[in-house]
């Protein structure tokens, strides 16, 4: 359990620098459009940081519970929020790595899914 809130601290420190370095240091460098794309990754890694944050503090929810939706959203931090910076923080292109992001959106779900059944058997159980 406190992996996954060290890990999910570090993702939500990990937001707030990459926010701010796109604030400050990207805003010269990158177009409106580009800076907006930068700041959904941004906006969705902080997103999910602050639910992980909730899900594992959550006594009611078993070990392996926490650690499947764990598991499923930091691989959609990984594969959504990181593929967009990838984008704007390197020459790759677009067209190598455009599956990634739809598979992060996808591990996202996942998560949330995971989540729902979890408070149902909550509910079913109480």
């Amino acid at each position: 359990m406190f992996k996954n809130l060290i890990i999910a601290s570090f993702l939500g420190l990990l937001a707030i620098v990459l926010g701010a370095f796109g604030a400050h240091a990207l805003k010269e460098v990158l177009s409106i459009e580009e800076l907006s794309s930068f700041e959904t990754g941004v906006r969705y890694q902080i997103y999910h940081a602050i639910v992980l944050l909730f899900v594992n503090g959550y006594d009611q929810f078993t070990t392996s519970q926490k650690n499947n939706i764990t598991y499923f959203f930091v691989a959609g931090i990984l594969l959504f929020s990181g593929s967009i910076y990838l984008l704007h923080l390197t020459s790759i292109s677009a067209k190598s790595i455009w599956f990634l992001t739809p598979l992060g959106g996808i591990a996202f779900i996942f998560g949330w899914i995971c989540m729902i059944g979890s408070f149902y058997t909550l509910y079913k159980n109480n």
